[in-house]
């Protein structure tokens, strides 16, 4: 039954509050969660829904919270912190497990309790929003036009909106780490920006350079292609900065520059408004080849990625919620298919080799 609770925790950031609010537009009723007391109350009591405050430090009290839920969508950041904790407790209660991360590491820790979660009867799907549902759709489909393939690059290209304070703390916590690209299957870090090239999203060739996108992991096991690189396209002073970086990363990982980053992206908006996210789109590029040269190509466009994130966390949410959950370990094509992200309105796909 798609009417039964789930619990959203990380409701009263921004992007579990778009979820929130969605979710209710939609007849859902999801019970909000999350550290803040006061600010859950207040978020509660205008959307007419339930609450419960906790942290993520004691297990026994996750797994109080999930106890009487089928499904959690974790949406609190960053998620090297705080996914184990709650994976773990789902893993303990047969509580099937959601949560919106990017972050590779999270993505290949997750993958380890494959067995775990077969086990438990339950579903591990790290990355239902923008990251990584739609590029982890084109790799699927690119995989489906070339089942040879060998390499595989993503790129993508947003126009319109700006990070959210979440995801901004997240790039902020990884800078010091560089890149990474997956080369003969195995994750290996290479420095910032370590590649550009110019790629064509439809609207003509644009730079762009390679990011530690989530799937640089999740495509690996959507399509078994060994070798993975990701690409994306920013302003040329942040490409800069990116190779700065590669000498920099140490001054950038000390607490104290930490600190002051984190107050600079607190004194910026919470993320794109709401007149951004209606106006603002996400342009997919994807390109496959095997060891003989073939080779194919396709393109996706998105509404704006927070806004899609929306869509797709709810769409899971109730996919779950219907009993539609595959046990173990999963991507977002691997679970519910290669052309999932079709079902989205204003989402079309186009092969153009």
């Amino acid at each position: 039954m798609t009417n039964q609770p789930f619990l959203l925790y990380g409701s009263t950031g921004y992007t579990g509050d778009l979820i929130a609010r969605l979710a209710v537009k939609q007849g859902l009723r999801p019970i909000l969660a999350g550290r803040n007391r006061e600010k859950l109350t207040a978020q509660a009591t205008e959307l007419g829904l339930e609450c419960r405050s906790f942290s993520l430090d004691d297990p026994a009290t996750i797994d109080t919270a999930l106890k009487d839920v089928s499904v959690v969508l974790h949406c609190a950041g960053p998620f090297s912190h705080t996914s184990k904790p709650m994976a773990m407790a789902s893993l303990r209660t047969k509580t099937n497990y959601l949560d919106i991360t990017g972050e590779i590491g999270v993505f290949e820790s997750l993958a380890r309790h494959d067995a775990d979660a077969k086990a438990a009867g339950i579903m591990l799907l790290p990355g239902v929003g923008f990251d990584v549902v739609p590029s982890d759709c084109l790799s699927a489909h690119l995989k489906r036009r070339l089942s040879s393939a060998t390499r595989l690059t993503l790129a993508f290209r947003n126009v319109g909106g700006r990070l959210s304070h979440g995801t901004a703390t997240t790039m902020i916590e990884t800078i010091h780490l560089g890149g990474a690209i997956r080369a003969n299957g195995k994750i290996v870090r290479v420095p910032s920006a370590w590649r550009s090239r110019l790629i064509d999203y439809g609207r003509g060739p644009v730079k762009s350079v390679t990011i530690p996108w989530g799937d640089v992991s999740t495509a690996f096991y959507s399509t078994g292609i060994p070798n993975i690189q990701v690409y994306s396209v920013f302003p040329p002073m942040l490409v800069r900065l990116m190779v700065l970086g590669r000498y920099t990363g140490a001054l950038f990982a000390t607490p104290t520059m930490q600190s002051m980053l984190k107050r600079v992206i607190q004194s910026q908006p919470a993320g794109p408004t709401e007149q951004q996210r209606a106006k603002g789109i996400s342009l997919l590029w994807g390109q496959a080849e095997d060891d003989s040269g073939k080779r194919v190509t396709s393109r996706m466009r998105t509404p704006e990625g927070y806004a899609l994130t929306a869509m797709t966390a709810l769409a899971i949410v109730q996919r779950v919620l219907a009993g539609d959950a595959p046990i173990g370990f999963k991507t977002p094509s691997l679970a519910y298919g290669t052309d999932f992200i079709l079902q989205f309105d204003n989402v079309a796909r186009e092969d153009i080799e």
